[in-house]
């Protein structure tokens, strides 16, 4: 433990205290929110449980992590399956962002089904 210090101001010692640099506040995303109204809606025993010990907050945090994961991982394997590529994207742009679109919503599905609403 540190030694506590003063500083003298006037006639007065007044303690040298530093705080300690906060967390930065995480909030709970797209994917956590989601999850959140599920488990309030259909999985109440699970919700009630979770928020009773105080472990809610840290549960849909874990699961926009493991979402965010599975986004990074899956969407450009999905996407070179699909065929998007750079030259697609010069030649026409449309069906790039229809292609890029439909992996997205393809990934947000198996993510949906097996994160979110289980």
């Amino acid at each position: 433990m540190a030694e506590l210090t003063y500083i003298r101001a006037g006639d007065y010692y007044i303690p040298n205290l530093i705080a300690d640099e906060p967390e930065p506040v995480r909030t709970v995303g797209k994917y956590g929110s989601l999850r959140h109204t599920y488990l309030k809606q259909h999985k109440h025993d699970l919700w009630r449980e979770l928020a009773g010990s105080g472990k809610l907050t840290a549960h849909l945090l874990d699961i926009d992590n493991t979402v965010q994961e599975w986004m990074d991982r899956m969407l450009p394997q999905m996407m070179e399956a699909a065929g998007v590529t750079e030259e697609l994207k010069a030649r026409d742009q449309m069906a790039w962002v229809g292609l890029v679109n439909s992996c997205k919503a393809q990934v947000e599905e198996i993510i949906f089904a097996e994160l979110i609403y289980c």
